[in-house]
């Protein structure tokens, strides 16, 4: 194994390798097709981007609860077993989703808010079990060669974002004749199905560390190594960043070039470039060091999102997509790498501390934030430039986050002004099925629809602004991020270099 071409040590190494790859690849077709129904269910059940970004955050939280349970029991109870957990938390997760609609008809928008939140937990759950596998399982089968190989397993998260952003691309068409959100979100089953046809019958090693016959003390403690620590904290800004951004870069994108379809399909391209790129990962290290990849990719993530922040035309906004998406590329398979390139004692436990505290960094503070910063920004900017207007469309609740705290804009109210009130009989429609009285909407209209044209302009105007804001402020975290880089860089320039570890503990350079 002195090469990148290795085969890894066990004769179906790279068919676990593939299996790995297509259960992140579900991941990233459901994540993908999310995001685009994100506005069918604004407008369907009324929730602001907060809370919308709550639901999305929902959906990583739970995935970083699990990783992290995973990691501690993977080597016990054997990747096999959990692996078939997943594939039934993945289908469970399908059905309480699908189930919003008759929630929404029974307990109105609590309810419906209740079964998506908890579909997407259930549906990260099922993400975090195959995460907390199939990490420690390349990195063990492919030794000589972890960043390479870590790097084409989450190629699979883009592959999947190609996949169900095309899919949202042809579904949600800006004639506004959509598919159904419900049958969108039923096609992340299809990659889920392979995954769990490619596993079956399988043989799975275990980690390196528990082969080794490292004990299970000696792999916690290598969670309160100082190195260690910083690497925790790297890869929840990481997470925040990457998965946190990802929530929410169609749906601003789309607003920036005015139109929803070109923020998707800037979302598929974006996600071709990382798709190709991760294949390329070990060639790149090897001239430069994982550090060094990952220094260059907070810079150039930095570089990127304020450039998208500040994009005014297509070509501006092709261009800006493209810096961030080269940033981003390698940031969460090269962290997982480093983590078990310095801490090959720690097994699937350091490895999978890592991944459990990016996604929950990315729900608890990157979903729900971005969210935020656009409420906060849009509400902030629609108030100071039109404050009648904002009164119209203002939501009823206020949202909170981190202490701070801001009214938002109702979702279902921008939708009606969308189209026009086009909706507006099938949202009284939705309120009579939710036994809500529907005299509240019809008579905002007949007043709202008098001055329409001139409120779509400022409310399109503040949401952009709103979104470009929110982009902006997130920059500042993979600034942060190339800080940290930068120092342990220079920490281990100061110690002769950065070498892989061997499980015994001798610093030895990586083969590639």
């Amino acid at each position: 194994m002195s090469d990148g071409k290795s085969e890894g040590i066990a004769p179906n190494a790279q068919r676990l390798l593939w299996a790995g790859f297509m259960a992140i690849l579900a991941a990233g077709v459901g994540f993908s097709i999310r995001g685009g129904i994100l506005g069918q269910w604004a407008v369907k059940f009324g929730f602001t981007m907060t809370e919308l970004g709550n639901i999305t955050g929902g959906g990583l939280v739970g995935a970083g609860v699990i990783i992290l349970i995973g990691a501690f029991v993977a080597d016990k109870v054997g990747y096999g077993t959990l692996m078939g957990a997943a594939f039934v938390a993945h289908f469970v997760s399908a059905v309480v989703t699908l189930a919003a609609g008759y929630a929404y008809t029974v307990g109105g928008k609590e309810a419906a808010y209740s079964c998506l939140y908890w579909g997407m937990f259930l549906f990260a759950v099922g993400n975090g079990i195959c995460e907390a596998v199939v990490n420690p399982l390349v990195a063990s089968l492919f030794p000589a060669n972890k960043t390479h190989y870590l790097n084409i397993l989450h190629a699979g998260w883009p592959g999947g974002l190609i996949l169900g952003g095309l899919m949202s691309y042809f579904m949600n068409p800006d004639s506004g004749n959509a598919v159904d959100w419900k049958i969108q979100m039923s096609l992340f089953l299809v990659p889920v199905v392979l995954y769990g046809l490619m596993v079956l019958g399988q043989k799975f090693p275990k980690s390196e560390a528990s082969d080794a016959g490292v004990s299970y003390g000696t792999m916690i403690l290598q969670l309160i190594a100082p190195l260690m620590l910083l690497l925790l904290v790297l890869h929840a800004l990481v997470g925040y960043v990457e998965l946190g951004t990802d929530s929410w870069i169609g749906k601003i994108t789309g607003s920036i070039m005015g139109t929803k379809q070109g923020g998707l399909l800037l979302f598929v391209y974006t996600s071709s470039l990382m798709f190709a790129l991760r294949f390329f990962a070990g060639p790149i290290v090897h001239r430069i060091s994982p550090l060094g990849l990952l220094f260059v990719s907070s810079l150039l993530g930095v570089a990127g999102l304020q450039l998208l922040g500040a994009a005014n035309t297509v070509v501006l906004c092709v261009v800006a997509a493209t810096v961030y998406a080269c940033g981003k590329t390698f940031l969460w398979p090269t962290m997982l790498a480093v983590a078990s390139e310095r801490f090959p004692k720690g097994g699937a436990i350091t490895i999978g501390a890592l991944g459990g505290i990016g996604m929950l960094s990315a729900g608890w503070l990157g979903g729900p934030g971005i969210g935020f910063k656009q409420d906060y920004n849009a509400s902030n900017e629609l108030k100071r430039e039109a404050p009648e207007v904002y009164e119209r469309y203002k939501a009823d609740g206020e949202n909170s986050f981190l202490g701070y705290k801001v009214v938002g804009l109702d979702g279902l109210k921008v939708g009606v002004l969308d189209d026009n009130g086009k909706e507006l009989e099938r949202a009284n429609q939705l309120l009579r099925d939710a036994n809500k009285p529907e005299e509240k909407l019809t008579p905002w209209w007949a007043e709202a629809q008098k001055t329409a044209a001139e409120d779509k302009q400022l409310v399109d105007k503040a949401v952009l602004h709103g979104g470009r804001r929110a982009l902006q402020l997130t920059s500042y975290v993979p600034l942060t991020m190339a800080g940290l880089y930068l120092f342990l860089i220079i920490c281990f320039q100061c110690a002769g270099g950065y070498k892989a570890v061997h499980i015994a503990g001798t610093p030895v350079p990586e083969s590639h």
